[in-house]
């Protein structure tokens, strides 16, 4: 496998440090001095930290999205086993010892501005992993795959809050739960 171009080992860098550390607590020197570049290197690929950080958002959903998909066509072969598997694989995510939350919930809570980049590339993450949801609802036969689709994120997005916040690898399981049910009124 080749070497990672020297930007891109910028961003696999900065995403490390920004999910375990945060984004405000993560300065250029601590980035640098992790990647071993200089300033002057970050510089000819990025005007600012805040081009970084949307580097690395934007990196880091198209990793995570597709690794959380393959993981969750994996897991089943049926539809309504694929809308339950979300939650299996995100209980494996939890389990990780370098599971510091979601990189997205996160970020939009360092920069809750409303007309913020960083909320922006977060949203879009979001509807992005939605969309793949419905896909699988509408799959499964669901009555409505938007409002099934809706359930199982707002059960997922509390399930990586309460994983994160609490120390909780079993909030997976116990929305996973809450999602049989969910599904079974859906498609019956």
């Amino acid at each position: 496998m080749p070497r990672p171009s020297r930007r891109d080992h910028l961003i696999e860098t900065a995403i490390t440090l920004f999910c375990e550390h945060g984004y405000h607590a993560t300065g250029i020197d601590r980035i640098l001095a992790a990647a071993g570049v200089s300033k002057k290197t970050m510089y000819v690929y990025f005007r600012s930290k805040e081009e970084l950080i949307y580097a690395a958002l934007r990196q880091y959903d198209g990793v995570f999205r597709n690794n959380f998909m393959k993981a969750v066509e994996a897991a089943s072969d049926t539809p309504k086993g694929k809308l339950l598997a979300i939650f299996d694989v995100a209980e494996v995510w939890f389990g990780d010892n370098q599971f510091f939350g979601c990189m997205f919930i996160n970020a939009v809570g360092e920069y809750s501005e409303k007309d913020s980049p960083v909320r922006e590339i977060s949203k879009q993450f979001k509807k992005l992993l939605r969309y793949y949801v419905v896909s699988l609802a509408k799959e499964a036969g669901a009555d409505d795959a938007d409002e099934l689709a809706d359930e199982l994120c707002l059960l997922l997005e509390g399930a990586i809050v309460t994983a994160q916040v609490s120390d909780d690898t079993k909030a997976a399981s116990i929305a996973r739960k809450m999602a049989v049910l969910a599904i079974e009124d859906a498609v019956g």
